[in-house]
Parts: C-alpha cells; structure tokens; sequence
C-alpha cells in the first residue's frame, strides 16, 4: 500500500511539474468491482500540453520512483491519454473531454479527493 501511495503522489507532482490542473484521486480501493485501486484525472490546456503532461508523469514516475506505465494511449494529438499503473490509472484530458466522459460521477461512490491547483 505505502508503495502504491508513493506512486500517487509522483503521478500527481509529474502533472504539477508540467502545469497540468484540476487534479483529482477517485480512490476505488473500497470498490469490489472497480478494476483499479485509483484514477488521477488532471487536465491540459491543448493536445500538445495533454502529450506534454502524460511524458512528464512517465518520467518524473521512472526517475523519483522506478515505475513504468503497462500502457499509454492517446498520446499526440489526442484530447485523451490514459496511462496504465496497473492500480493507478492516469487520465489526462482536454476540459470538454473530461465534461463530456465525467469519470467522477461515473465513479461517485469512490473517494474522491479534489487536489488545489498550484497556480
């Protein structure tokens, strides 16, 4: 679990280091059918910024901790990039994109933990 935390927390300062914002944990750990323990939902400005923000998360994540996404997709030129922890999903979306999927309420009966904008 500690380790899964640490993780978290690196998922979140790789989006902070690249400016992303609106950064939210659902926490589906206490969810028998979920099938990740967490999402981490943040937003970018562009596409541009979206590719920026998730190749920052796979660095800052590799570099401080040693962990490797099992996937990405999405990644240039898309509204969406989803990377794969195993247990943490990341989601990095343009803000209409993430209006229009709202994985929050999708989830409402997780924990959800809004994380204030460093801006």
């Amino acid at each position: 679990m500690t380790q899964e935390k640490d993780l978290r927390q690196l998922i979140i300062e790789g989006i902070q280091e690249r400016k992303g914002h609106n950064i939210t944990v659902v926490d589906m750990s206490a969810i028998d059918t979920a099938a990740t323990s967490a999402f981490i939902i943040a937003e970018g400005n562009s596409t541009t910024h979206t590719a920026a923000i998730a190749e920052c998360v796979g660095d800052y994540a590799r570099i401080n901790g040693g962990y490797k996404p099992y996937a990405i997709d999405g990644e240039e030129g898309s509204d969406w990039v989803v990377m794969d922890y195993g247990d943490v999903f990341v989601h990095i979306f343009l803000p209409e994109t993430r209006t229009r999927y709202n994985l929050e309420e999708l989830w409402s009966d997780a924990k959800i933990t809004e994380i204030p904008n460093l801006d």
